[in-house]
């Protein structure tokens, strides 16, 4: 079993896209029914405001250190990369919230069984349709809508459950030398980073996989070859 482990964050434009392009490459695998995926926490900002007063342009230009027109432009770029696999990416929108409880609500949903749906969700929430993550409201409405008890969900997120496990997914990261999301790891002994085109992904899962499973060619103890039956047809070997 190949064991693949992705680090990203609610709030990385590259590891929507990434995933996106992970998943087109996973699709082509040959092998891909012998792959697990595990995806992990990764806050980009825990300083991050839960209500930020400020919109993703403000955010980024004074981050950057660039105008506001220009991080518009740079995110429009952005959004044409995402619309090439399929994602509707409005930065205009975007609410650059702390990303902890929605991290913690996956670790919660990954435990019912939800992990992928939760993560899906909550991106979609991020990106396409301007909703507030840092929100316990909204968190809960999405869990309801992947499937996950409201109760429970609301239980969680007044709680300081998984606080620490969402932290120390991310110092894992860096002892893996991440500086960034996302980053893909393949049996702890690999590292792939950022948000790769499909071919690449595509070539490193193979790579990976014949370098774990070798292929075995082994010595002939006969200096003549026998009698065979091969291709649904059986005779004696040619001299």
């Amino acid at each position: 079993m190949m064991q693949i482990e992705i680090w990203s964050d609610i709030g990385c434009p590259f590891c929507y896209i990434g995933k996106r392009r992970f998943e087109a490459a996973l699709e082509q695998f040959a092998h891909q029914g012998e792959v697990q995926v595990q995806y992990r926490s990764f806050q980009l900002d825990p300083h991050a405001a839960k209500n930020p007063d400020y919109d993703l342009y403000d955010m980024l230009s004074k981050k950057m250190g660039r105008s506001r027109e220009e991080v518009k432009q740079m995110n429009q770029q952005l959004a044409n990369q995402a619309r090439e696999v399929g994602l509707d990416f409005r930065f205009g929108g975007v609410i650059p919230a702390n990303s902890e409880d929605a991290h913690r609500l996956i670790k919660l949903a990954e435990q019912l069984g939800k992990g992928p749906d939760m993560w899906e969700a909550l991106y979609k929430a991020y990106f396409t349709d301007a909703k507030h993550i840092g929100d316990t409201d909204t968190l809960l409405a999405l869990a309801e809508e992947v499937g996950i008890d409201r109760q429970e969900a609301a239980a969680l997120l007044q709680s300081d459950k998984f606080i620490q496990e969402v932290h120390e997914d991310g110092r894992e990261a860096s002892r893996f030398g991440a500086t960034g999301v996302p980053f893909y790891v393949i049996n702890r002994k690999y590292a792939v980073s950022g948000a790769q085109p499909s071919e690449v992904f595509l070539q490193a899962l193979k790579k990976v996989w014949e370098e774990e499973n070798p292929a075995t060619k082994l010595e002939s103890l006969s200096s003549e070859p026998g009698d065979v039956c091969a291709d649904g047809s059986c005779g004696p070997s040619r001299s």
